[in-house]
């Protein structure tokens, strides 16, 4: 929701993590004229925990950032504890995804469950008109009253691909200040500097928040335990071993433990991760190629597409780039994409965000891929659950 599309001031309450682009956005909507409240998410099932470096997020180091930048801003400020909704809908939704063999994506899913339905329900209910976050994109406003989600004006910020689970119902009440800023974070950093905001110069949050060292293996390792398997190839020979099926995504290269080379010498890479069998399968990056997918549960950013085939770009990963497909919806619940060129390192559980031009069209979850083999014929892989 941009100024322009908000003529009226409107009750608006900003989601403060603690770092410098939450605060910005705060400051600038208070700025804006809106009558700004600011919350911080307490998440984390140990409040007392504090960051580990530039990692992590939600600790309650990040609430006492977020409280000064409030009462720098002069708006009101409180906290609000949603980890038990966190833990249930984000973190174990994460840990059963990679129990099942799939990737996950939790940024997706707190947005989803998280910021725009928790978040929102509990700011709707007490009278407030949005909730705001320092997202680098753009809601606008068409003429028939409609609301789009478009890319940021700076491609290099730019965090729709996060936003892609986003309903029209959500898009209606968010509110992303700095969606059309066309500078660098250094110039968002000397912002926050000249309005006093202490969080200036404090480091970018990384990874995934709920795991502050950056340890995943280790993370899912403590709650799903060992589960030694086999590593092998496409042919099925025996390579080595692992520890837990769980640990490895799909186009993984680093960490197989493999004792010795492929008879090209070249590296290989996962390609198959079994839960059933606990066996990862490992082979050339060729192998990786992927032609076209199926994708499941749907959700549409604004107005849904129009029945049959039509053309699209596709971002497939967080800091991905685009790639040209042709996307159909079949029976309303089913997203069947073919891709111009083959992509790699496609998993089931990860989220396809499709684009036409600017505009997000909307997401769905990657449930089956095709990948092309070396005789040039497609191989349909695994499904998600």
């Amino acid at each position: 929701m941009t100024d322009a599309a908000a003529p009226r001031r409107l009750r608006v309450l900003a989601a403060m993590s603690g770092g410098v682009d939450s605060a910005v956005a705060a400051a600038r909507a208070a700025e804006a004229g809106h009558d700004v409240t600011g919350v911080h998410l307490a998440l984390s099932e140990n409040p007392k925990s504090f960051r580990t470096g530039a990692r992590g997020c939600c600790t309650i180091e990040d609430s006492h950032d977020a409280r000064r930048a409030a009462d720098v801003i002069g708006i009101p400020f409180y906290v609000w504890d949603l980890a038990e909704r966190f833990r249930e809908d984000v973190v174990e939704d994460f840990i059963a995804e990679y129990e099942a063999g799939r990737t996950p994506n939790p940024c997706l899913r707190c947005n989803e469950k998280i910021k725009f339905a928790a978040l929102l329900d509990k700011a709707l209910a007490l009278g407030f008109d949005a909730v705001c976050t320092g997202h680098y994109a753009k809601v606008i406003v068409r003429p028939d009253g409609s609301r789009e989600l478009h890319r940021a004006t700076d491609m290099a910020k730019d965090q729709s691909y996060v936003l892609g689970v986003l309903d029209d119902r959500q898009l209606a009440h968010a509110m992303f200040p700095l969606g059309d800023t066309p500078t660098t974070k250094a110039e968002i950093r000397e912002e926050a500097a000249r309005r006093g905001l202490f969080v200036a110069k404090k480091p970018d949050s990384h990874d995934i928040c709920f795991i502050a060292d950056g340890d995943t293996q280790g993370f899912l390792a403590k709650r799903l335990g060992t589960a030694e398997g086999e590593i092998v190839d496409e042919s099925g020979a025996v390579l080595g071993s692992h520890d837990g099926a769980y640990g490895f995504t799909i186009g993984q290269r680093k960490g197989l433990r493999i004792g010795r080379p492929a008879p090209d010498g070249k590296p290989r890479y996962v390609l198959d991760i079994s839960p059933v069998t606990n066996t990862v399968t490992v082979g050339p990056a060729a192998s990786l190629d992927v032609t076209a997918l199926t994708a499941i549960r749907p959700r549409w950013c604004g107005r849904p597409p129009q029945a049959g085939p039509a053309r699209y770009t596709a971002q497939l990963r967080a800091h991905g780039g685009e790639t040209e497909v042709t996307a159909d919806l079949v029976d309303g619940s089913e997203l069947r994409v073919t891709f111009d060129e083959p992509v790699r390192g496609v998993a089931p559980g990860q989220a396809i965000v499709l684009y036409d031009g600017t505009r997000v069209v909307g997401s769905a979850t990657i449930a089956a891929t095709t990948r092309r083999t070396a005789g040039e014929t497609p191989e349909p892989q695994r499904r998600a659950g």
